[in-house]
Parts: C-alpha cells; sequence; structure tokens
C-alpha cells in the first residue's frame, strides 16, 4: 500500500473530535488502492468550534476530493454543503462529502443505508419488525431512517435531548410508512434494540440500554468501533441474542463512502 505515493495522491480527510478511535484511515485507503485511485484518506482532529475554518481552509488545497465526517460533526457539515442528497436534505446531517465541479461540497448519509445492509448480512430483516434505537444524533438518525425506510412496524426512539428525539420522531412520522414514537432504554418486547451513541466507549460508561429486558431472540446492534465488542454487545450476547458490532456496520458504511467518493470530479 502507498509504494506509489506521491505529489499526485489525492487526498481525502475523516474528520471528527475525538479522533484517535477511528480504524477507518487504513480501510477507506485500502479500498481506494483496489479500486485503482491514487488517493489517501488521513485522520483531522478538529473542534467544532475551528469546522467551518478548517473546511474552509481544506477547501483551498486542490488536491483535496473528499471528506469524512465523524463524531459530532455530521450536522455542522450538513449545514457547509452547497448540495446534498435527498437523504441527507432530509435528515439534516452528513458523513460524506464530496467535490462539486465548482469545488463546494455535496454531502450524503450513508450510516442508515449501511447499517440496514449490515443487519441483513447478519440474517435480520428489518420488514415488518419493531425496533428500539438509543441516539437520535447523525447516526442515529440516520440507522432510524434507514430502518423506516427498511420496513419496520414500529420504530421507538430513546435519547435524553428530548427536543432532538421528538423532532426525529415527527419528521419519521410524517413519512407515513411506519408507527414511530419516542421511547425508553428498555428493550423489552422489542425485535430489534440498537444503540447508536458513543455509550460504552469508556470503562466507566453505563450500559446504553437495559439488558434485563432483553429478550434472547431479539437482534442486538451497536455503532462503537473501540472497544470492537462494547458492553451491550456483550451483554446481549450473554443473553443469547444475534449482535450486529460497530465494525460490522462501517466495513458496509465504508464501502458506500468509498463508492461515493471515487465518482468524485477532482479539482485542476
Amino acid at each position: 500500500m502507498l509504494d506509489n505515493f506521491s505529489g499526485a495522491t489525492r487526498v481525502h480527510f475523516i474528520v471528527g473530535d475525538p479522533i484517535a478511535q477511528v480504524k477507518s484511515p487504513f480501510g477507506v485507503t485500502q479500498a481506494f488502492e483496489q479500486a485503482g485511485r491514487d488517493a489517501i484518506c488521513v485522520p483531522a482532529h478538529v473542534p467544532t468550534a475551528n469546522l467551518a475554518a478548517w473546511l474552509d481552509g481544506v477547501s483551498q488545497s486542490r488536491n483535496v476530493d473528499g471528506v469524512i465526517v465523524t463524531v459530532p460533526h455530521k450536522f455542522d457539515c450538513y449545514s457547509l454543503c452547497a448540495t446534498a442528497s435527498p437523504r441527507a436534505e432530509f435528515l439534516k446531517t452528513v458523513n460524506t462529502l464530496r467535490r462539486n465541479a465548482d469545488g463546494s461540497w455535496h454531502g450524503d448519509m450513508f450510516d442508515g443505508l449501511g447499517y440496514v445492509q449490515a443487519m441483513r448480512l447478519k440474517g435480520c430483516d428489518p420488514q415488518g419488525q419493531t425496533a428500539l434505537l438509543v441516539g437520535a444524533g447523525g447516526a442515529g438518525s440516520a440507522i432510524a431512517h434507514g430502518l423506516v425506510m427498511a420496513g419496520v412496524r414500529e420504530l421507538a426512539i430513546h435519547d435524553p435531548d428530548t427536543t432532538r428525539r421528538d423532532t426525529l420522531v415527527a419528521r419519521l412520522a410524517s413519512l407515513g410508512t411506519a408507527h414511530v414514537t419516542a421511547g425508553s432504554p428498555n428493550p423489552a418486547g422489542f425485535d430489534i434494540a440498537i444503540n447508536a451513541t458513543p455509550i460504552g466507549m469508556k470503562d466507566t460508561d453505563p450500559l446504553p440500554l437495559e439488558v434485563q429486558g432483553l429478550s434472547s431472540t431479539a437482534f442486538a446492534g451497536c455503532v462503537i468501533t473501540a472497544p470492537a465488542v462494547s458492553p451491550w454487545i456483550a451483554a446481549a450476547r450473554q443473553q443469547g441474542c444475534r449482535t450486529l458490532t460497530g465494525a460490522d456496520m462501517f466495513a458496509q458504511v465504508r464501502d458506500l463512502m468509498v463508492q461515493f467518493l471515487l465518482e468524485s470530479t477532482p479539482t485542476p
């Protein structure tokens, strides 16, 4: 990998705060290489207060073709896009930016689509099922949208930020395809229970959901990639549940993001 790394190599960033936990720069760079593209993915640790200035500065570099977005910048980066996909427009959040022909940024959001793909690969089709999702942030809102579009019968969303939760519930309910409500951390009675928050990254974190209510027949998911097996997933496995880790999710999301970025038009 990178045997031919040179001044001609195209640059993509992954931006977040923090950033040290992400594993994607290697995988994305490897995917570029496998696609025959001379390109690299580089991590950037940028606080929210400096995000707009950072992106403006990056935009001046003519060899920068794309930006992958992680916590906590997915909503803020949407507002910095000149254009966005219908999915991103609906959610007001993005996880990937690529250049428009005029050098401005076009955004899309693949967390939900990738999560549903990963679920199906694990033998869980959301169609007709009931789901509890904890977290209405960038990834959580995208996964919630993905579940609704995949045909869940009922979706309950829990988030301590009740304004953010209720806004997402109302937006998804307006689609008229599923019964969407505010939920609690109790997964009792649900077919699917997903943690879409960073809770579990720290050793001192509590469980994001109440494992006591989790049925052994339920499907449990998480978005956390470090640790590889989050405490929530470990607890669900002890209950006998089928599970989906953050790494399982990201493998699918990465492929969608790379495909999107490979369609970019490099600036001259």
